[in-house]
């Protein structure tokens, strides 16, 4: 198939705020861009992961907005451009073709010069007896979705990061009583974060389990409590009402990897971090799913928006190739 034949200029998997941006910059530069809001593996839609995250406080320009409120404005001003048009399609499959990219997707196909891989990532299961069995009858990944459900229950949430602790600040606000169990000594939130569930350990709202895992989900129609590898007020047992899951994230890198696109050890598709091109001339990556260690809403943005121009760069230079020939 020959470049001149593409249905589009540039094709990007993934509208969470990466491939958003991304798509809005490309219709700067005047590429027909096809952004498709879903993917192989992905559980998110249009916005992706940080439409789940209850504030965002360390975006420019905001000094705290909703996650959600964050994903649309970045979606508005993409849809500003007539250029660009967002699907909520799941990707199939993507061959490349001579000069040019075929994407299948559930619903049809499209012919892309360049495609942009903004997939972002899937949320860790863990990997314990009950844990998939009880999935919506008490476990659950998505503590700004989930906690109304748990209004002056006692939960749990299994994790130690950044996003964990926000997580526990949400439950809080709603749960009787948060329990945040953490494999290590001490868990790890930015320090604003920190600050925070110390002043929800103080109202009692908040209790950390450290140094212990997670052996054993346990219930009945719906999960009754969880069994620890140490014993936890002389109890290797925890009645809940309901378990959060906050462990981290998979990279959605399988459609790339067909390709042959390179990916480190942790599945995440290495790019050149100048230009956010991968192996495959065409082929780029943003966002959560490529090998930068530092993820943020505002990394991914810088990331898909240096995409765009490096695609137009080479599009420009496959035009003059083909000119000339």
């Amino acid at each position: 198939m020959n470049i001149d034949n593409a249905d589009y200029d540039f094709i990007i998997m993934g509208a969470g705020v990466s491939g958003m941006a991304a798509a809005m910059y490309a219709a700067r530069l005047e590429l027909k861009t096809l952004c498709l809001g879903k993917s192989l593996g992905s559980e998110m839609a249009v916005g992706g992961v940080i439409t789940t995250t209850n504030l965002v406080e360390n975006y420019p320009g905001f000094v705290s907005l909703s996650g959600e409120e964050l994903a649309n404005k970045i979606r508005e001003h993409a849809l500003s451009y007539p250029l660009v048009k967002i699907k909520e399609e799941g990707v199939k499959s993507i061959e490349k073709k001579k000069d040019i990219f075929l994407v299948k997707t559930n619903k049809g196909e499209y012919r892309g010069k360049a495609i942009l891989f903004a997939t972002g990532t899937k949320w860790k299961k863990l990997e314990v007896p009950g844990a998939l069995e009880f999935e919506n009858k008490g476990v659950s990944f998505c503590a700004l979705c989930d906690s109304p459900l748990y209004k002056n229950k006692i939960v749990g949430l299994v994790g130690g990061s950044d996003s964990a602790a926000k997580d526990a600040l949400v439950l809080s606000e709603h749960a009787k009583k948060v329990y945040i169990i953490y494999r290590k000594e001490k868990i790890h939130p930015e320090p604003i974060n920190m600050k925070r569930v110390e002043e929800k350990i103080k109202e009692g709202k908040i209790e950390i389990i450290n140094n212990a895992n997670v052996l054993e989900v346990k219930g009945d129609r719906k999960i009754r409590g969880i069994k620890l590898d140490r014993e936890f007020n002389e109890k290797d047992e925890l009645a809940l009402d309901g378990l959060f899951i906050a462990i981290g994230h998979s990279a959605l890198s399988e459609l790339a990897v067909k390709l042959g696109v390179n990916i480190n050890e942790k599945g995440e598709i290495i790019i050149n971090h100048k230009t956010s091109e991968t192996n495959i001339s065409g082929i780029y990556a943003a966002g959560d799913v490529a090998d930068k260690p530092f993820k943020q809403a505002i990394t991914g943005v810088a990331e898909g928006c240096t995409a765009a121009y490096s695609a137009f760069e080479y599009l420009k230079k496959q035009s003059i190739l083909n000119n000339s020939s």
